[in-house]
């Protein structure tokens, strides 16, 4: 049977996404494929439809480095509301209690910085994308079904409160892949005694992306110019394919390594890297991600094609 034909172009990159509040990830995601009329494209980690800032978006050949964006750490700027407590842990969800909060100070949530930072657990939000015998927890939620959750283990690296006006705690986070900060903003609240959710969140950071994000405006305005087949405007905003792993380290092959590793075999390098992961290159061009066995020698995991 002839493989289906994928419609749209060959785009190969990565976008960062600035996505506007109200939409969810998905929606952006399409809308973003569709003014570069890719063929292929995929978001690395979702923001609610609530949130704001940084969603990578890796076109053709960038899938196959999205899951180590979606490992990556992230950052985040937050505006909770102090002394409400929602269903949602956020401002789109029903108010469940009322509590005083005039009377917590910045001083008083300072306190609570050592108990939020370093490995702390969290029981998933009903409202998030978990999965229960199959099924998403927000779709359990919304049919008022709530069920047993198993706690996870997240590292929060760094926890800024900026300030506390007017019952309003603005914070910044750096925290590892799965944590819900919608839970930390909840847990934090229950801590002070007065409750809390989620007001604004933004994410500043992914990985090693920390600037660069591109407007969904200026997509649509740069994409004026497709009807005549030119592509420049809008392809100028895709990062290199490397760029979400351009911390790990690099090792370049000769052509007869390069032979073997595009043929899918192990090859010994000189000077490699002890363990973990690598970037490989023949000469200059990216060929793909590497992983370093225990006889030392770099195994091809994820392989570009040349054409990308």
């Amino acid at each position: 049977m002839a493989r289906r034909r994928r419609k749209g172009r060959a785009v190969n990159g990565v976008l960062l996404l600035d996505k506007p509040a109200g939409i969810t990830s998905n929606k952006a995601l399409q809308e973003a494929k569709h003014l570069f009329r890719a063929a292929k494209a995929g978001h690395t980690g979702s923001l609610d439809p609530l949130a704001t800032g940084m969603l990578p978006i890796c076109f053709g050949e960038a899938t196959k480095i999205s899951a180590f964006l979606l490992d990556a750490d992230k950052r985040y700027l937050v505006s909770c509301r102090l002394g409400v407590t929602t269903t949602t842990a956020d401002a789109d969800g029903e108010v469940l209690q009322t509590r005083a909060c005039d009377q917590i100070r910045l001083r008083d949530v300072e306190k609570l910085k050592a108990q939020f930072t370093g490995s702390i657990v969290q029981v998933p939000p009903m409202y998030s994308a978990v999965k229960h015998q199959g099924q998403r927890l927000y779709k359990l939620a919304r049919e008022g079904i709530e069920v047993e959750r198993k706690p996870r283990t997240v590292q929060i690296h760094q926890l800024l409160f900026h300030s506390v006006d007017d019952c309003t705690l603005e914070l910044e986070v750096a925290c590892s892949k799965g944590t819900y900060v919608r839970t930390l903003v909840e847990d934090l609240g229950e801590a002070l005694g007065c409750g809390a959710h989620v007001v604004r969140l933004r994410r500043l950071s992914v990985g090693p992306y920390h600037n660069g994000m591109v407007k969904l405006d200026d997509l649509r305005a740069a994409a004026v110019s497709e009807a005549e087949g030119e592509f420049a405007a809008i392809d100028r905003f895709l990062l290199p394919i490397d760029s979400g792993i351009a911390h790990w380290p690099d090792i370049h092959l000769d052509p007869d390594l390069a032979f073997y590793v595009k043929q899918g075999q192990p090859v010994q390098v000189p000077h490699a890297p002890a363990h973990g992961w690598v970037r490989m290159y023949d000469q200059s061009c990216f060929l793909g991600v590497g992983e370093i066995q225990d006889d030392g020698k770099v195994a091809p995991r994820r392989m570009i094609r040349a054409s990308a």
